[in-house]
């Protein structure tokens, strides 16, 4: 029995200092109905902003950047919200080119370093 209150002592401690995710799959949604065209955003997914392919979460570049500034705050889920981030996002430049040329040729924006 003492094992068994220690063990879910021990769960409930671990359970307070675990991570939450925080995914955000609204974002993606966002950019796949703004660039319906572009088929590498569906397969990025979360890379289209993130670093490894979207697996790093802490790496982002810059068009992810200029999405989060225009976004304001984080965990966003209002869908109007975050069309009208992206609009605002996809004016940014990379090179010659903004954001939203790129997209809508099928490019994706250069990778998180």
């Amino acid at each position: 029995m003492k094992k068994i209150a220690v063990f879910v002592a021990v769960a409930a401690v671990a359970g307070l200092f675990a991570s939450q995710a925080h995914a955000r799959p609204d974002y993606v949604k966002g950019l796949k109905k703004a660039y319906a065209s572009n088929t590498a955003i569906g397969e990025k997914n979360c890379g289209v902003c993130h670093g490894e392919g979207g697996k790093n979460k802490k790496v982002v570049n810059a068009y992810g950047k200029a999405l989060g500034e225009a976004l304001g705050a984080k965990m966003v889920k209002d869908e109007e919200k975050i069309a009208g981030a992206i609009k605002k996002a996809g004016e940014g430049k990379e090179g010659e080119k903004t954001y939203d040329e790129i997209l809508k040729g099928g490019g994706l924006p250069k990778a998180a370093e």
